[in-house]
Protein backbone atom coordinates (compact mmCIF):
# COMPACT_ATOMS: atom_id res chain seq x y z
CA UNK A 1 0.00 0.00 0.00
CA UNK A 2 1.48 3.53 -1.00
CA UNK A 3 1.26 5.95 1.77
CA UNK A 4 2.35 9.58 0.86
CA UNK A 5 2.95 12.89 3.01
CA UNK A 6 0.96 15.81 1.97
CA UNK A 7 0.61 19.38 3.20
CA UNK A 8 -3.16 20.17 4.31
CA UNK A 9 -4.67 24.02 4.05
CA UNK A 10 -3.33 24.98 7.83
CA UNK A 11 0.33 23.98 6.52
CA UNK A 12 0.75 20.46 8.90
CA UNK A 13 0.74 16.92 7.67
CA UNK A 14 -1.02 14.28 6.76
CA UNK A 15 -0.44 11.20 4.44
CA UNK A 16 -2.37 9.94 1.51
CA UNK A 17 -3.69 6.42 0.37
CA UNK A 18 -4.01 7.29 -3.31
CA UNK A 19 -5.24 3.11 -3.71
CA UNK A 20 -8.07 4.45 -1.61
CA UNK A 21 -9.07 7.73 -2.24
CA UNK A 22 -8.25 8.68 1.52
CA UNK A 23 -6.00 10.68 3.92
CA UNK A 24 -5.39 10.30 7.34
CA UNK A 25 -6.84 14.12 8.18
CA UNK A 26 -8.96 16.59 6.55
CA UNK A 27 -6.97 18.28 3.48
CA UNK A 28 -8.65 21.75 4.80
CA UNK A 29 -6.24 21.35 8.20
CA UNK A 30 -4.88 17.94 9.97
CA UNK A 31 -3.90 19.98 13.01
CA UNK A 32 -7.06 22.26 12.99
CA UNK A 33 -9.30 19.07 12.38
CA UNK A 34 -7.76 16.61 15.12
CA UNK A 35 -8.33 20.15 17.60
CA UNK A 36 -12.16 20.74 16.99
CA UNK A 37 -12.79 16.88 16.87
CA UNK A 38 -11.41 15.14 19.59
CA UNK A 39 -9.32 17.94 21.70
CA UNK A 40 -12.23 20.70 21.83
CA UNK A 41 -15.24 17.89 21.38
CA UNK A 42 -14.00 15.44 22.93
CA UNK A 43 -11.22 15.79 25.92
CA UNK A 44 -11.88 19.43 27.01
CA UNK A 45 -15.69 18.46 26.79
CA UNK A 46 -14.95 15.65 28.86
CA UNK A 47 -12.89 16.95 31.31
CA UNK A 48 -14.52 20.26 31.94
CA UNK A 49 -17.98 18.34 32.71
CA UNK A 50 -15.35 16.28 34.99
CA UNK A 51 -13.57 18.33 37.23
CA UNK A 52 -13.03 16.56 40.01
CA UNK A 53 -11.89 13.11 38.25
CA UNK A 54 -8.57 11.98 39.39
CA UNK A 55 -7.59 10.60 35.65
CA UNK A 56 -9.25 10.13 32.29
CA UNK A 57 -8.47 7.12 30.62
CA UNK A 58 -8.67 7.70 26.41
CA UNK A 59 -8.73 5.09 24.10
CA UNK A 60 -8.18 6.10 20.24
CA UNK A 61 -9.34 3.68 17.50
CA UNK A 62 -6.28 4.28 15.18
CA UNK A 63 -3.10 5.58 15.82
CA UNK A 64 -2.06 7.02 12.83
CA UNK A 65 0.46 9.82 12.48
CA UNK A 66 0.25 10.37 16.37
CA UNK A 67 -1.45 13.69 16.32
CA UNK A 68 -4.38 13.14 17.92
CA UNK A 69 -1.60 11.58 21.06
CA UNK A 70 0.40 14.70 20.87
CA UNK A 71 -2.63 17.33 20.94
CA UNK A 72 -3.79 15.55 24.20
CA UNK A 73 -0.06 15.49 25.78
CA UNK A 74 -0.28 19.22 25.00
CA UNK A 75 -3.56 19.31 26.74
CA UNK A 76 -3.20 17.31 29.46
CA UNK A 77 0.37 19.53 30.45
CA UNK A 78 -1.66 22.82 30.47
CA UNK A 79 -4.58 21.84 32.50
CA UNK A 80 -2.27 19.32 34.79
CA UNK A 81 -4.96 16.52 34.57
CA UNK A 82 -4.22 12.83 34.67
CA UNK A 83 -4.55 11.04 31.32
CA UNK A 84 -4.23 7.35 30.54
CA UNK A 85 -3.71 6.85 26.42
CA UNK A 86 -3.94 3.42 24.79
CA UNK A 87 -4.32 3.46 21.14
CA UNK A 88 -4.47 0.56 18.18
CA UNK A 89 -2.33 0.73 14.97
CA UNK A 90 -2.56 -2.44 13.07
CA UNK A 91 -0.77 -1.27 10.42
CA UNK A 92 2.17 2.04 10.93
CA UNK A 93 3.85 4.31 9.35
CA UNK A 94 7.21 3.86 7.99
CA UNK A 95 10.06 5.63 9.66
CA UNK A 96 10.34 7.60 6.34
CA UNK A 97 7.06 9.50 6.76
CA UNK A 98 6.70 9.64 10.69
CA UNK A 99 10.05 11.53 11.14
CA UNK A 100 9.07 13.92 8.50
CA UNK A 101 5.87 14.59 10.62
CA UNK A 102 6.13 18.78 10.96
CA UNK A 103 3.67 18.87 13.69
CA UNK A 104 5.66 20.00 16.37
CA UNK A 105 6.66 22.96 14.34
CA UNK A 106 3.34 23.45 13.03
CA UNK A 107 1.79 24.15 16.52
CA UNK A 108 5.33 26.04 17.44
CA UNK A 109 5.70 23.46 20.26
CA UNK A 110 9.16 22.39 19.11
CA UNK A 111 10.27 20.96 22.48
CA UNK A 112 7.55 18.40 22.54
CA UNK A 113 9.47 16.93 18.54
CA UNK A 114 11.63 14.40 20.58
CA UNK A 115 8.54 13.21 22.96
CA UNK A 116 6.56 12.77 19.41
CA UNK A 117 8.97 11.03 17.99
CA UNK A 118 8.96 8.67 20.80
CA UNK A 119 5.48 7.68 20.56
CA UNK A 120 6.58 6.56 17.00
CA UNK A 121 9.66 4.73 17.88
CA UNK A 122 9.01 3.40 21.45
CA UNK A 123 8.16 -0.27 22.06
CA UNK A 124 5.11 -1.72 20.88
CA UNK A 125 2.67 -3.21 23.89
CA UNK A 126 4.75 -0.64 26.57
CA UNK A 127 3.52 2.00 28.89
CA UNK A 128 5.47 4.88 28.69
CA UNK A 129 5.09 7.55 31.20
CA UNK A 130 5.35 10.52 28.73
CA UNK A 131 4.74 13.27 31.16
CA UNK A 132 3.87 12.64 35.56
CA UNK A 133 0.37 13.47 33.99
CA UNK A 134 0.09 11.11 30.87
CA UNK A 135 1.22 7.67 30.23
CA UNK A 136 0.67 6.16 26.94
CA UNK A 137 0.90 2.69 24.77
CA UNK A 138 0.27 1.61 21.44
CA UNK A 139 -0.80 -1.70 20.91
CA UNK A 140 0.05 -3.47 17.46
CA UNK A 141 -3.77 -4.84 16.65
CA UNK A 142 -6.97 -4.94 14.67
CA UNK A 143 -9.95 -3.37 16.45
CA UNK A 144 -11.35 -7.04 16.72
CA UNK A 145 -8.62 -8.74 18.49
CA UNK A 146 -7.92 -5.54 21.30
CA UNK A 147 -9.95 -5.57 24.44
CA UNK A 148 -8.97 -2.53 27.09
CA UNK A 149 -7.36 -2.73 30.70
CA UNK A 150 -10.32 -0.97 31.69
CA UNK A 151 -13.25 1.07 30.86
CA UNK A 152 -12.69 4.12 28.61
CA UNK A 153 -14.07 7.66 29.43
CA UNK A 154 -13.53 9.03 25.19
CA UNK A 155 -13.40 7.23 22.61
CA UNK A 156 -11.29 8.96 19.59
CA UNK A 157 -12.82 6.85 17.06
CA UNK A 158 -10.75 8.09 14.13
CA UNK A 159 -10.67 4.94 11.90
CA UNK A 160 -10.60 5.59 8.03
CA UNK A 161 -13.65 6.91 6.24
CA UNK A 162 -16.60 4.49 5.56
CA UNK A 163 -16.10 4.66 2.31
CA UNK A 164 -13.19 3.31 2.57
CA UNK A 165 -12.99 0.96 5.53
CA UNK A 166 -16.90 0.17 6.10
CA UNK A 167 -16.73 -2.67 8.07
CA UNK A 168 -14.99 -0.48 10.65
CA UNK A 169 -18.58 1.52 11.09
CA UNK A 170 -21.29 -1.20 11.98
CA UNK A 171 -23.77 -1.85 14.47
CA UNK A 172 -21.72 -4.40 16.05
CA UNK A 173 -18.34 -2.66 16.23
CA UNK A 174 -20.09 0.13 17.77
CA UNK A 175 -21.50 -2.18 20.23
CA UNK A 176 -18.16 -3.25 21.28
CA UNK A 177 -17.05 0.61 22.02
CA UNK A 178 -19.93 0.65 23.73
CA UNK A 179 -19.29 -2.36 25.71
CA UNK A 180 -15.80 -0.93 26.86
CA UNK A 181 -17.20 2.42 27.47
CA UNK A 182 -17.45 3.56 31.25
CA UNK A 183 -20.70 4.80 32.06
CA UNK A 184 -19.72 8.51 31.77
CA UNK A 185 -17.65 8.32 28.68
CA UNK A 186 -18.58 9.74 24.98
CA UNK A 187 -17.14 8.69 21.27
CA UNK A 188 -16.29 11.49 18.90
CA UNK A 189 -15.40 11.16 15.65
CA UNK A 190 -15.37 13.09 12.37
CA UNK A 191 -17.75 11.01 9.98
CA UNK A 192 -21.43 12.18 10.64
CA UNK A 193 -23.27 10.18 7.57
CA UNK A 194 -26.18 8.91 8.32
CA UNK A 195 -25.27 5.56 8.34
CA UNK A 196 -22.80 6.06 10.80
CA UNK A 197 -25.09 8.20 13.38
CA UNK A 198 -27.73 4.98 12.68
CA UNK A 199 -25.79 1.99 13.24
CA UNK A 200 -24.44 4.20 16.72
CA UNK A 201 -28.76 4.49 17.69
CA UNK A 202 -28.58 0.41 16.63
CA UNK A 203 -25.76 -0.13 19.02
CA UNK A 204 -27.49 2.02 21.87
CA UNK A 205 -25.43 4.99 22.03
CA UNK A 206 -27.27 8.56 22.54
CA UNK A 207 -25.95 10.34 19.44
CA UNK A 208 -25.40 14.11 19.23
CA UNK A 209 -24.76 15.90 16.18
CA UNK A 210 -22.28 19.32 16.66
CA UNK A 211 -20.67 21.60 14.48
CA UNK A 212 -17.59 20.33 12.04
CA UNK A 213 -14.17 21.09 11.80
CA UNK A 214 -13.57 23.43 8.47
CA UNK A 215 -15.07 21.82 5.74
CA UNK A 216 -17.25 20.08 7.68
CA UNK A 217 -20.60 21.05 8.52
CA UNK A 218 -21.25 17.97 11.50
CA UNK A 219 -19.56 15.85 13.91
CA UNK A 220 -20.97 13.41 16.25
CA UNK A 221 -20.21 12.84 19.61
CA UNK A 222 -21.95 9.93 21.10
CA UNK A 223 -22.59 8.66 24.92
CA UNK A 224 -24.58 5.78 26.68
CA UNK A 225 -28.11 6.56 26.42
Amino acid sequence: MQRNLIVTKDGSHSVAIPEWEVSYHSVYGAVQESLHVFIESGLKYWLDKHTSASRCVIFEMGFGTGLNALLSILESKRRQRKIMYETIEAFPLEQSITRELNYCTALEQGFWQPVFDSLHSGEWNSTQHITNFFSFKKIRSLLADYTPGEPVNIIYYDAFAPSAQPELWTKEVFERMLNILAPDGILVTYSSKGDVRRALLAAGFSVEKIAGPAGKREMIRASRK
